[in-house]
């Protein structure tokens, strides 16, 4: 089972936030899903963080009363997604001082053998572009210096590994990023760098939109195989820290 549950929310009056609040609120999330937060090499839950129009101010955030917001947690095992399917927020959010009115919510469902069959099993006419838009920054592990690059190879990794930890149907390893690499070019992205602010520090990262173009040459399988990854994407995230809000990917 795979889930994204998304709730929209708003403010009754300006609300003033550290922009490291993801962190508190991530693990209050946590307890009320009652999950263990860490230990985990690959976390079973992606976190977008409170998305929407926001004001900057040194090391703060204000949330504005006429503005929407929108949070989302996506499950990427059964028992995450159990849990966050039974999630209850109730009418508000409250954390570190500030209350987020719940207005709404949505529940995307799916589960890997869904996935698989859809957009592999079935044999459906290759998709040759996919454009991408990254909501949060996104960061690759690289030594010790994330890199806040568009990589495709990257991406395709990041994707790959989570799938390969969760899903029943494994998709290959090596082998399989290296004929992506040589199969899938950057054909155009319009993005900038952002930081992402953590409880001690901060990660630079990418945020924007970015078109991927499979090459006509490429066999139609693999090309399947990409689209499946790249679907994929809309629950596991990409890169580094997507517990902790990085990397929160949405497919146009």
């Amino acid at each position: 089972m795979l889930i994204r549950s998304t709730w929209i929310l708003n403010v009754s009056e300006s609300t003033v936030l550290p922009r490291s609040y993801g962190l508190e609120l991530v693990k209050q999330l946590h307890k009320e899903l009652d999950l263990e937060m860490g230990g985990e090499t690959i976390p079973p839950i992606s976190f977008s963080g409170i998305l929407g129009l926001s004001t900057i101010t040194k090391d703060f955030l204000t949330f504005h009363p006429e503005e929407f917001y929108r949070l989302s947690l996506c499950g990427l095992q059964d028992v995450t997604a159990k849990t966050i399917s039974a999630l209850n927020l109730s009418e508000s959010l409250e954390f570190l001082g500030a209350k987020f009115n719940v207005i709404s919510r949505e529940d995307e469902i799916t589960s890997y053998e869904e996935l698989y069959t859809n957009f592999v099993a079935n044999e459906p006419e290759p998709v040759r572009r996919f454009d991408l838009q990254f909501l949060t920054p996104t960061a690759f592990a690289q030594g010790s210096t994330p890199l806040p690059l568009p990589v495709p190879a990257l991406m395709f990794r990041s994707w790959l590994e989570r799938w390969n930890h969760f899903a029943p149907v494994y998709l290959g390893s090596d082998e399989l990023i290296a004929y992506l690499s040589n199969a899938i070019l950057l054909k155009h992205h319009k993005m900038k760098t952002q930081s992402w602010q953590l409880h001690k520090g901060y990660v630079n990262g990418f945020v924007g939109d970015v078109t991927l173009q499979v090459f006509n040459r490429a066999d139609s399988l693999l090309a399947n195989v990409a689209n499946l990854l790249v679907q994929y994407a809309r629950f596991s995230g990409t890169g580094m820290k997507t517990r902790l809000g990085m990397g929160q990917t949405i497919v146009n």
